[in-house]
């Protein structure tokens, strides 16, 4: 079954459930060399989405005597394999440490009941879809195991792979004629590079979140705002790729807990983790990608609470605005700011950047000299002649997509 939803509405309890349910009624096939044989593999993108299943599988089958562990990259390598060694029943991780530990025989497939690949899409995005024929391939076949693909965006190139991988397959769709759901205020802000910061800073003093996803989309961009925000006397921590495991986890529990009021995130963030009373979401960069545009507002007003999602469109990033109201199907409240709203920071100076890293040497990404569009000097983005900044907002309509090119 490949299942589309929106965000916040309880995938993972519906494919947890099912799984129990299933197992439950169902006698364990046990190897006979009494090696680790998982009943269930769950497959996810993430680390940080790898440790919420399993945390949320733990809490949700506290009754059903079945041994659930998870695994994942960055920490604990021996600890893992020897916990997947001792015989496990409901198995979660990332691909690369999965097939890691296939190889190394800690477990096998061949007698597996139940698969989810949980945010599928993301599967494909993140160059994950040959680790997952490869599991497929080592897997019993279709018609032997039920198997379930779960995201709140569905490709067409997911549902090949379902057709391609599993037995008369079922596509459930929940409200697919809308994305995003209906208790989120949404506002985009066009606002030129040169006051963005101001502009968030102003928000956050009117808004006063207590807890807040601040999304980016750079690793470089997520330390120097969380930097700033610091200096400015809130609670913040950057969340991204590059950070090891350890200071992920203590971040995200850290922003659980209320210790940390403001998470400035990459995408790595933005799929499938649920976070209770996240109030705001602030898109400081506008995604490039349409759909992860969907997956970050889907962090707040999950599970039929309210929330808010404002954006700013400066002109390094505003040419992701008409794609996304395209795939969300409708046309995004903007608004531009009053002066009064702009808040004079305190003087910040970003720490040097190693040569050659992301947004530091020239030609990189984001970086000096020729390193795209609006790159500044050390990964400070500097101004462009796009649309969508001060300049180009003078000469807007006013209403719908117009007003957001110059």
């Amino acid at each position: 079954m490949a299942g589309q939803a929106q965000t916040g509405t309880g995938k993972t309890a519906a494919f947890l459930i099912a799984m129990f349910s299933l197992l439950l009624r169902r006698d364990a096939r046990r190897p006979e060399d009494g090696g680790s044989a998982p009943r269930c593999l769950i497959v996810a993108p993430t680390r940080e989405l790898a440790v919420q299943i399993r945390d949320e599988a733990i809490l949700l089958g506290r009754y059903c005597d079945m041994e659930i562990a998870a695994v994942y990259g960055g920490v604990d390598y021996e600890k893992q394999l020897n916990h997947v060694k001792s015989g496990i029943d409901v198995l979660v991780g990332t691909p690369g440490r999965l097939i890691d530990y296939y190889k190394q025989r800690a477990f096998t497939l061949d007698h597996l009941e139940v698969l989810v690949i949980d945010e599928a899409d993301r599967m494909f995005d993140m160059g994950f879809i040959d680790d997952i024929r490869y599991m497929l391939r080592n897997m019993p076949p279709p018609d032997r195991r039920v198997s379930f693909l779960y995201s709140a965006t569905l490709s067409q190139r997911v549902v090949e792979l379902g057709y391609e991988h599993l037995s008369e397959p079922t596509q459930v769709e929940v409200s697919p004629e809308q994305v995003t759901a209906d208790n989120i205020e949404q506002t985009v802000y066009h606002v030129g590079m040169d006051e963005k910061f101001s502009l968030l800073l102003g928000l956050l003093r009117r808004e006063k979140p207590d807890r807040a996803l601040l999304f980016v989309n750079t690793r470089i961009m997520a330390t120097q705002l969380a930097e700033r925000l610091t200096l400015e006397g809130f609670s913040a921590g950057a969340l991204a790729g590059d950070v090891d495991q350890r200071k992920r986890l203590k971040l995200l529990n850290g922003f659980k807990e209320g210790s940390i009021s403001l998470l400035v995130a990459t995408d790595v963030a933005s799929r499938g983790l649920h976070i209770e009373e996240v109030s705001h979401v602030f898109n400081y960069d506008l995604p490039q990608d349409p759909e992860d545009y969907v997956h970050r507002i889907g962090r707040t007003a999950r599970a039929g609470a309210s929330g808010k999602a404002i954006s700013l469109a400066c002109e390094r990033y505003v040419y992701s605005y008409e794609a996304i109201e395209e795939f969300v199907g409708y046309s995004l409240p903007f608004e531009f700011p009053a002066e009064e709203l702009l808040a004079k920071p305190k003087r910040w100076t970003p720490k040097r950047v190693k040569r050659g890293g992301p947004g530091g040497a020239r030609g990189g990404p984001g970086g000096g000299r020729g390193g795209g569009r609006g790159g500044g000097r050390g990964g400070d983005p500097g101004r462009s002649s796009g649309g969508g900044g001060r300049q180009g907002r003078r000469r807007s309509t006013g209403s719908g997509s117009g007003a957001r090119t110059g």
